[in-house]
């Protein structure tokens, strides 16, 4: 699937890579992102860290950013090693638990609405195709998302993930 086709500019985009990875210290506990973005020659890394959060928000997270920093509409091959990120968008998930009023069904609410719902609105702007790739199997640019979102985790001075701290309560 691919997330946003419908304006047919794909072939003018600019075709952008980016691998991503997000993790906790504990689950929920204190939590990183880390994402590095690939075009022609250039390189970028980024990576942020929050004192309470989760493991899915983080993985969310590295997406959203990854995706945040394009500065034009670009055509991206995103990689993640969370199936829970890419069945999310591939398999039409998140669009549905939208189109439900965030419900995976009637009697449950889906996680983390509000950064699917700023993943949805990124895969509209971007043309955004999601590939699975297997975690700590030995992929250079997977294993050092993790080491830039470990690496965040463990920062000091770490920011709130504001939305989980008020939704969830702190530590919870």
């Amino acid at each position: 699937m691919t997330a946003s086709s419908a304006n047919g500019a794909s072939s003018k985009r600019k075709e952008v890579t980016i691998y991503t990875d997000g993790g906790c210290i504990g689950n929920p506990g204190p939590g990183g992102w880390g994402a590095v973005l690939l075009y022609g020659g250039h390189r970028k890394e980024l990576s942020a860290g929050f004192r309470c959060t989760t493991n899915n928000r983080m993985e969310l997270m590295a997406c959203i950013e990854g995706l945040n920093a394009l500065k034009y509409p670009c055509q991206v091959q995103l990689y993640s090693d969370s199936q829970y990120v890419v069945n999310g968008i591939e398999k039409g998930w998140a669009r549905r638990w939208r189109s439900m009023g965030w419900m995976r069904n009637k009697k449950e609410a889906a996680e983390n609405p509000d950064l699917w719902g700023e993943l949805l609105n990124l895969c509209a702007r971007h043309e955004v195709r999601f590939q699975w790739v297997r975690g700590h199997a030995g992929n250079p640019e997977n294993e050092r998302c993790d080491q830039l979102a470990t690496q965040a985790a463990k920062g000091a001075d770490l920011a709130p993930d504001a939305h989980y701290e008020t939704v969830k309560g702190k530590g919870s």
